[in-house]
């Protein structure tokens, strides 16, 4: 029989995991994608701009892409955090901050409409964001190959 030990530490674990994508998705990248609505003329139901029917669509699409691709990828990020915290929770926990941090720098360079597209997302520093996912990644496996083993 396995048994998991929760350490002390797997607190950080819960606020990163738990609340910084959160604050991440609907306040700071959902909040850039309703400053977005306004400013482009957007409306509800429409998710993404319709290029030639709304003037500015490529400005409003790149912004809401940012935000898409965050919730992508959130819900598999928190669950590797929560699991691979278990065994390196401090890594892990730094490693919400990473990705939370390198999500919005993501969105930011990705609705500069003066950069490629396809280059945009990672040249204001959004490639940190893969540091984050990486060590969770890591920390996952390593757990469950711990309790493989036994």
């Amino acid at each position: 029989m396995v048994s998991i030990t929760v350490p002390p530490e797997y607190g950080w674990v819960v606020l990163g995991a738990g609340i910084a994508p959160v604050v991440t998705g609907m306040f700071v990248l959902g909040g850039a994608v309703m400053k977005a609505r306004k400013e482009f003329d957007v409306q509800y139901p429409n998710l993404y701009a319709v290029p030639k029917y709304h003037k500015h669509a490529d400005e409003f699409n790149r912004v809401q892409r940012g935000h898409q691709n965050y919730l992508e990828g959130s819900d598999s990020y928190m669950i590797m955090t929560l699991l691979g915290g278990l065994k390196y929770p401090l890594v892990c926990a730094a490693g919400s901050l990473f990705f939370c941090a390198g999500s919005v720098l993501y969105q930011k360079g990705y609705a500069d409409a003066s950069l490629d597209a396809k280059t945009a997302r990672y040249k204001k520093g959004g490639g940190i964001k893969w540091i984050g996912w990486m060590a969770s990644f890591v920390s996952t496996i390593s757990l469950g190959v711990s309790l493989i083993k036994g």
